[in-house]
């Protein structure tokens, strides 16, 4: 029996903007365990929530200050304890996030550190290097005795000194108390970042600027993560059940991507090589190959994600709806596990218009116009939002975006999604390609057959089968469409 997480597709729930249960405006556990019915009827298999730990909130709760218990803004710890067990009687599985790089200035530890106690847990440094925040300025910050701090983030992310034993054991006790609680994986935010480079040396200004997404990759993907990777996939592996581990990881290539996922160290890496691809035949085919090549070598699947929370949406991404509905059909047809980011089943495109002083984002300090909150804006219940003054404005025009206004209508991005993720679960077999016109794809898996037009122009594959689903006229410009056929030349 193949392992559940091989082919899962699992939901992103950025808990903030998901779902709000108490009408304070920003999303929180009960308004996830409210729309689990919702999750469970579109087919997703696995639910992911962001974190929702004991947090200042600098970061939106990647900077926790208590790994084991809730912040009060989204609920208490026997909410998120009744979240497990109701996913659960729903036949999902939920996985957690884990932020093992950095911790909030506001922890214990960090407060300890500030003392001149427990320094070693964290990066003190008589004299900073010249590394750069992710979020902009100096990676250092001094404290009043004269020493600096690393914080690869935000200053209130102070990171952590993972050549200390504690902090190692640490986070082995952290991961034990929430598989006890029932979790069944955690993603573990910046996988590649945990290690630094020994003796922390300076590597010049604008050495950083090589970057996938918003990370400076070659230089923080060291090998030395690997063997922390390697404990955790043992504390998992003590667990019944298929328990998993996901990382968040920004490698350079996909050979490197590849380290992460071998049969002793996680299950799952995320792959932004994928979602970084263009809308173009050629460069996609690359990618799907390489990502395919390189995760077969180490017998892991290959994961496939279109937008997150860190991301532009791929419907402003892709420059059109029609182009995300296509990448949608080609993502969900492709072997492997699909992450679904909360949303882009309703085809919710970024929100570029928000006003600047409502924007908290603080990656934001680095380029005014890079921050991450056009993509967390709320989720569209009802044509009238289904919220109560959200904590970032909801665009008018999503009111026929919303789930009521595209349930059960036919054509719909919501009602697209819901059968490709019914008609998913009968795909079996490796991908092969075929001929195919210039620009674009055609693939098949068994009597399954994928086509995608990524050209203006309309296109004739030819396909000799019965039609399953389509994102638009099949053959159109910028359309994709799954066959079932019974043997492809």
């Amino acid at each position: 029996m193949t392992a559940w997480w091989r082919d899962a597709v699992i939901y992103q729930v950025y808990v903030r903007s998901f779902a709000d249960g108490n009408g304070d405006g920003v999303g929180d556990l009960i308004g996830v365990r409210d729309r689990l019915p919702y999750l469970a009827g579109l087919g997703v298999d696995a639910v992911w929530l962001t974190p929702f730990y004991t947090s200042p909130m600098a970061d939106f709760g990647y900077d926790v200050a208590d790994y084991r218990d809730v912040d009060p803004l989204f609920g208490t710890l026997a909410d998120a304890k009744a979240l497990i067990d109701e996913v659960h009687a729903l036949g999902l599985r939920v996985i957690v996030d884990v932020v093992p790089n950095h911790t909030s200035s506001a922890h214990p530890w960090f407060q300890q550190a500030l003392r001149g106690e427990g320094r070693d847990r964290y990066i003190f440094r008589d004299r900073p290097n010249d590394w750069e925040s992710i979020f902009g300025g100096p990676a250092w910050t001094q404290v009043e005795d004269g020493q600096w701090y690393l914080h690869l983030f935000d200053p209130a992310q102070p990171d952590l000194n993972w050549d200390n034993d504690e902090v190692r054991g640490e986070f082995e006790s952290i991961l034990r108390f929430w598989l006890d609680l029932g979790v069944d994986g955690f993603r573990v935010d910046v996988a590649h970042g945990m290690v630094k480079p020994e003796g922390l040396p300076d590597i010049g200004r604008g050495n950083q600027a090589t970057m996938v997404g918003r990370e400076p990759v070659p230089f923080f993907d060291n090998d030395g993560v690997h063997e922390i990777h390697r404990s955790w996939r043992r504390v998992l592996d003590s667990y019944p059940g298929e328990r998993i581990g996901v990382a968040e990881a920004w490698a350079p290539t996909p050979e490197r991507l590849a380290r992460y996922v071998r049969q002793d160290e996680l299950h799952q890496a995320f792959n932004f090589h994928y979602l970084f691809a263009p809308w173009d035949a050629a460069g996609l085919r690359e990618v799907i190959d390489s990502s395919l090549t390189t995760a077969g070598s180490v017998g892991a699947p290959t994961t496939w994600v279109l937008s997150n929370h860190d991301v532009k949406r791929h419907v402003t991404r892709y420059g059109s709806l029609a182009r995300a509905r296509a990448a949608a059909l080609l993502t969900l047809a492709l072997p492997g596990s699909a992450y679904v980011y909360q949303g882009e089943e309703l085809g919710l495109p970024e929100v570029l218009d928000l006003p600047r002083e409502l924007c908290q984002d603080p990656q934001r300090l680095r380029d005014p116009d890079s921050g991450r909150d056009g993509c967390r804006v709320p989720m569209p219940w009802t044509r009238e939002s289904g919220w109560t003054r959200p904590w970032l404005p909801i665009p008018e025009e999503w009111a026929e975006l919303s789930v009521q206004a595209q349930r059960g209508v036919a054509g719909s991005t919501l009602e697209l999604y819901r059968t490709a993720l019914r008609l998913r679960r009968d795909l079996r077999g490796e991908l092969t390609w075929h001929e195919s016109p210039a620009g674009t794809l055609f693939f098949s898996r068994g009597d399954f057959a994928c086509t995608v037009n990524l050209t203006a122009d309309p296109v004739d594959f030819e396909v000799d089968g019965e039609l399953l689903l389509a994102s638009d006229v099949p053959g159109a410009a910028d359309s994709a469409a799954w066959w079932k056929v019974k043997c492809v030349a």
